[in-house]
């Protein structure tokens, strides 16, 4: 698991295809690698989990699969491009962020980012199927960023960076860019209960989270 607090920034020194997956090196500051990561390690890369599967002084490599290149932005990525590092949490971790399995869940859009005063506005958009997993002051991982939304429209949703976020990642959020997404995992396992719940009471297995289901099943 993650919490969604970048510990580093990497670039991407190259990626390769084969066959269906790919083969990606990740350079970064050799204080993050040091007594710190051992082979077979898991490293957020962008919000994507990722094994360490070969170790130097300056650098991790790692495998992604099919599935990996096609469901993140990994697909976009090429030599060069900056990325956000986390490693795994520990039982001495500080829960600074949200709870994060790096697995995510869909790519979105920047739309627009301004500035008010320090701080910046960053409104995204998410796919169609996402939607309903973000609510306002809910919890987000945009390219492994731990994130609070703000505001909600539709499929969209607006993020505040501080200065100090805006310092210590490497996303850009230039408009157009894409980035990847990961939902609260308690807003996941929430709808797939609720689902089983309503279809073992009605056989129907669609359903979505609503105030009245969670009404309806004793949350509040």
């Amino acid at each position: 698991m993650f919490t969604g607090i970048v510990e580093s920034k990497g670039v991407i020194e190259s990626i390769e295809r084969n066959g269906k997956g790919a083969h990606v090196v990740i350079r970064t500051d050799s204080a993050f690698l040091k007594d710190r990561v051992r082979l077979g390690d898991s490293i957020a890369t962008n919000g994507v989990c990722l094994t360490a599967t070969a170790l130097r002084e300056d650098a991790y490599e790692a495998d992604l699969s099919f599935e990996s290149v096609n469901l993140t932005c990994f697909g976009f990525y090429s030599p060069g491009t900056e990325v956000n590092l986390e490693l795994a949490c520990t039982t001495h971790t500080r829960l600074g962020g949200h709870i994060m399995q790096g697995h995510v869940d869909g790519v979105g859009t920047v739309l627009e980012n301004y500035r008010v005063d320090d701080a910046i506005n960053i409104w995204i958009q998410a796919p169609q199927n996402l939607k309903h997993y973000i609510a306002m002051k809910g919890s987000i991982a945009v390219d492994g960023i731990s994130l609070t939304v703000n505001e909600v429209r539709d499929c969209d949703f607006r993020l505040t960076l501080i200065p100090h976020t805006q310092q210590e990642v490497a996303t850009s959020f230039r408009p157009g860019s894409k980035v990847n997404l990961e939902v609260d995992v308690l807003a996941r396992y929430l709808e797939r209960l609720l689902q089983a719940n309503s279809s073992s009471s009605n056989n129907q297995s669609n359903s979505q989270v609503t105030l009245e289901s969670l009404q309806k099943n004793g949350f509040f």
